[in-house]
């Protein structure tokens, strides 16, 4: 049998082909792990569902640009399809797959009744104006309405995307229903149905990552945080509030390293360009510092077989999706580095989106401290869970993770049965 995924073709080696293969990879080991035959691996493999469209824009200046956007729905067994949209020009029907699948696994992992799923526009957001990223939004929400529902498929904010996209995509999908459907997206102002705690759910889910695997008090742990954005800046902001010392941050813009410690609340309210107490940093040598946590927080294919041996680190957390390729991940195990997966670190951000979505559908909500409680409960007890698996198996924290997350997809799938 054959997996219904693009070819691995030499050609076509881009950022999100080489996730989709990693994604693959982990895949293929847990499959092993699990003992699952080949047509159950192809199944889990093969996407329910890709949407490839095309989105065009009205610019400011009366000309029309056209760019791709995609919807990718991995799986549904569990429940509706869960997932982010970004916005950002190196996103391509690969990336969104890689995704959606990593998607699936963190759902399964953390225990909430969702499938994995994503989206993106292969656009810059900031080379677009307000009106214009509205327009862009709505047409292509427009496009992939078919798939997205409260019940079908509830998207959420990812990179170059936020609170305020959420509310154009949440007002087209009820335009068209004739009523209010706050429940079609997650991560929405509060105004519209948000939940208390999503903004900084995902940061949070860090720390209680890196804490939990840290196994020791954080005072005066040294943190770098490659990423100063939406996951980052408040990751470092958690862990420095915890008694960390972050001591070098890293965005678009460049890098900074203070041994003694940054100031993140200065960093987060002014920015790196303009801070001046610190010292300059090459990007790449961040992910180098002698560290006792780095934080892989930007995007995918960050840590590679290339600058794998030069990493110091003892534990990463990875805030990004898919930050570490399989052949640094195996160069960093020999080392002896602890790796705190994605579908484990970064997984608050899904389990506060589903407090949010369970909200919608009752027309209730809650305090912040219950749902930080919550969050707090998922994070901890999916994080013994894998270390346990872990222990008893022999095998990484990430493969764990996947044999978890994949298992009970697995078993989903086999309890449901195949409709002829």
């Amino acid at each position: 049998m054959t997996v219904m995924v693009p070819s691995r073709t030499p050609a076509l080696i881009t950022p999100g082909r080489q996730a989709l293969d990693s994604a693959l990879f982990q895949l293929d080991q847990a499959a092993a792990q699990l003992g699952l035959d080949d047509g159950l691996r192809t199944m889990l493999a093969t996407p329910r569902r890709s949407l490839t469209v095309s989105v065009p824009v009205r610019r400011e200046d009366g000309r029309m640009d056209v760019v791709q956007g995609f919807r990718v729905q991995h799986n549904v067994s569990r429940g509706p399809a869960k997932g982010g949209i970004r916005f950002h020009p190196g996103t391509d029907i690969y990336e969104v797959t890689a995704l959606a699948m990593w998607m699936t696994w963190k759902c399964a992992l953390v225990g909430i009744p969702y499938g994995g799923a994503k989206g993106g526009v292969s656009v810059d957001p900031t080379a677009l104006t307000t009106r214009e990223l509205e327009r862009l939004t709505r047409r292509y929400v427009n496009e992939i309405l078919p798939l997205i529902g409260p019940e079908k498929d509830i998207p959420a904010p990812d990179v170059g995307t936020d609170e305020q996209t959420m509310a154009w995509i949440m007002d087209t999908y009820s335009v068209n229903a004739g009523y209010s459907v706050p429940g079609v997206v997650t991560g929405k102002p509060m105004t519209l149905g948000g939940s208390l705690g999503r903004a900084g759910a995902t940061s949070r889910g860090v720390q209680i990552a890196a804490l939990s695997a840290l196994g020791r008090s954080p005072d005066g742990v040294t943190v770098a945080v490659q990423g100063f954005g939406k996951v980052g800046a408040l990751a470092a902001q958690y862990l420095s509030d915890a008694g960390c010392k972050v001591v070098a941050v890293s965005d678009v813009s460049g890098a900074v390293y203070n041994a003694n410690g940054l100031d993140v609340a200065e960093l987060r309210a002014n920015g790196i360009a303009a801070y001046r107490d610190a010292d300059a940093l090459g990007l790449d040598e961040l992910l180098e510092l002698d560290v006792d946590i780095l934080v892989p927080a930007a995007l995918e294919g960050a840590i590679t077989l290339e600058n794998a041996p030069r990493i110091r680190a003892r534990l990463i957390v990875e805030g990004a999706n898919g930050p570490t390729t399989p052949e640094a991940d195996e160069i960093l195990t020999d080392a002896g580095t602890t790796i705190v997966p994605d579908i484990l670190a970064n997984a608050g951000g899904v389990i506060v989106s589903y407090l949010e979505w369970v909200q919608n559908m009752q027309a209730y909500s809650w305090s912040a401290n219950e749902v930080e409680v919550k969050l707090r409960d998922l994070m901890e007890g999916a994080f013994g869970e894998v270390k346990s698996t872990a222990a008893e198996r022999g095998i990484t924290l990430r493969q764990a993770a996947h044999v978890i997350g994949v298992g009970r997809v697995a078993e989903a799938h086999q309890m449901r049965g195949l409709y002829p």
